[in-house]
């Protein structure tokens, strides 16, 4: 039996880092060399797992079992694989928790233990193979994580502007104030409006007919 318990930092707080660990097929893609294949009820995950112990390299498919506390951010696991020879089998335990406030520290205890030929290779190296494994597994968290982040940022982006802009933009004016404002233009440039334009023209024309009024009267007397 190898037992194993390591801490690992993620630069990412805790509420940030659950969701992810709380997916079993985002967890399987962060472990490196582990494929998800089937989903079942109860918490049972199906899949397979290539590991290399020394020069040889395995194909392990077997079983997870996950019970997730949310609330405590921790994960139980239970899990068994047999090789593609049939030759070797591999049980494994343990619980992963994460705590933190700024950061994420991710706790992970567990024993797992590899009967059969790989026996050997597993009792020397089992060890230092799950630690690597294990810091891999967070980096890519920790990718992920920032990700998601950059990708919330960017979502959002158009409308933080879109709110600023209207913020800063002036209240529309009122009738009155644009009535004013039409008046004190047509005042700078020298216009008058239509109402007066009408006015003169009235008047200029009404001159005219007195002024040929009094022509043709003139011509008439002289006749």
């Amino acid at each position: 039996m190898i037992s194993i318990r390591e801490e690992i930092t993620i630069a990412s707080p805790p509420e940030a880092v659950w969701p992810l660990l709380s997916d079993p097929a985002v967890v399987a893609s962060c472990i490196p060399g582990a494929t998800l294949t089937k989903a079942g009820g109860n918490g049972a995950y199906q899949g397979t797992m290539r590991i290399k112990f020394g020069p040889t390299v395995a194909q392990f498919r077997g079983e997870a079992k996950l019970a997730y506390d949310h609330a405590a951010r921790r994960c139980s696991i239970e899990g068994r694989g047999i090789d593609g020879r049939g030759a070797s089998r591999a049980n494994a335990s343990g619980v992963v928790e994460a705590s933190g406030i700024d950061t994420t520290v991710l706790k992970v205890e567990g024993n797992f233990n590899v009967t059969g030929p790989l026996e050997t290779f597993a009792n020397a190296g089992g060890v230092h193979l799950a630690r690597a494994i294990l810091t891999e597994f967070a980096e890519n968290v920790a990718r992920l994580t920032a990700e998601q982040a950059i990708e919330a940022t960017v979502e959002a982006a158009p409308f933080a502007e879109a709110a600023a802009t209207a913020s800063a933009a002036p209240p529309p004016e009122s009738l009155a104030t644009q009535a004013e404002r039409g008046a004190a233009e047509l005042a700078t440039t020298g216009l008058r409006p239509a109402a007066s334009e009408l006015s003169g023209g009235k008047i200029l024309w009404r001159i005219l007919v007195s002024w040929l009024r009094q022509v043709f009267s003139g011509k008439r007397e002289a006749e």
